[in-house]
């Protein structure tokens, strides 16, 4: 059992030499931005008081923040990990409890955060479809401009022992596995997890972890939008702004959201996302395979796949495979373990 079962992500924090700049790009991503303290905040239509803080600094990712969801969950956790609960000396005030996962990323969890009334800031118009014609005698019209964000839905971060960071973020904060992705059979490159939030629909993911090789840090972290039209909207809008897309549009198959990537001017990843699947704590886990990880169900291809001398899936999923059985492994050998 866990210590806690967190309620959702919070927040994400980054370092960055010009606030200017990122201010710009995160107005244009459809975010709400504001100075405090020498940071800058963002925040969505959802009431929260921000989901995405820069700090002045080097380019680089600090934090990832979850939301307790009661003072007395806080109190527990931090008398698990023998840390102090702090007051929160930030927009929203609150309280929080800091901690150091496996592979040194800031995890902040909050609580008591004060939350203002909640927009609808782009009209959710209904639909005709084939099978129902809801929208009669009236015409779409929609006005240019960026995507309007909702709130925060998720992160990716990559880890050095997927096994081990799995077990840390679960024991702690009561995550469920949506979808486990295989290189190869028994050969786990990383999960989709959830909150465990009993009979009420959680999103299909608040956090990946991903045993990936290279550098460690943030792959990307994810905002919603209204609907489809309004992520169009967005895409239409940072195109124009010349702002430098990563990947989309498209629809993902675990998580089946229709997705847009983007980079801030900094390397950071962003994500626009809609229409992502809910599951309660009755859905069991699902095992899948690393080419449906990279795959769509409609749309752009990853930049992996796209070009003339796209590498096969299965030889990605191979060389991954290879990947992981040589370090753990090594892992075996150092740690004094029969292979």
């Amino acid at each position: 059992m866990s210590v806690i079962r967190i309620e959702d992500i919070a927040h994400v924090r980054y370092g960055a030499p010009d606030l200017a700049a990122m201010r710009a790009f995160l107005e244009d991503f459809g975010m709400t931005c504001f100075e405090q303290d020498g940071r800058l905040y963002a925040k969505g239509s959802d009431g929260r008081p921000f989901l995405h803080v820069t700090e002045p600094g080097e380019a680089r990712f600090l934090a990832i923040g979850f939301r307790a969801e009661t003072l007395a969950d806080l109190e527990a956790l931090a008398a698990h990990v023998g840390a102090p609960v702090e007051e929160l000396n930030e927009p929203g005030g609150g309280r929080i409890v800091r901690l150091t996962d496996p592979d040194g990323y800031r995890v902040e969890v909050v609580a008591g955060q004060a939350r203002a009334e909640g927009s609808l800031s782009f009209a959710d118009l209904p639909r005709n479809t084939a099978a129902a014609r809801q929208r009669q005698r009236t015409a779409v019209r929609l006005d240019p401009g960026p995507s309007h964000v909702r709130r925060i839905g998720h992160a990716v971060l990559k880890v050095r022992d997927f096994r081990a960071s799995e077990k840390w973020y679960k024991d702690r904060f009561g995550f469920l596995t949506s979808d486990e992705v295989e290189a190869a059979r028994d050969v786990p490159v990383g999960a989709f997890m959830r909150c465990d939030r009993g009979d009420k629909p959680a999103d299909h993911h608040t956090l990946f972890l991903a045993q990936l090789p290279g550098e460690l840090g943030i792959l990307h972290a994810a905002f919603e939008v209204a609907n489809i039209d309004d992520l169009m909207l967005g895409h239409q809008h940072l195109k124009g702004r010349g702002r430098n897309a990563a990947w989309g549009v498209g629809r993902h198959i675990m998580g089946s959201q229709v997705f847009d990537y983007w980079k801030d001017p900094f390397g950071n990843e962003l994500e626009h996302w809609t229409d992502g699947d809910l599951f309660t704590a009755k859905d069991p886990p699902q095992k899948m395979p690393m080419s449906a990880l990279l795959a769509v169900q409609w749309g752009s291809p990853h930049p992996m796949f796209a070009g003339k001398l796209a590498p096969p899936p299965g030889l990605v999923a191979f060389l991954a495979a290879l990947m992981l059985r040589l370090t753990r492994l090594f892992r075996r050998q150092t740690q004094g373990i029969p292979a």
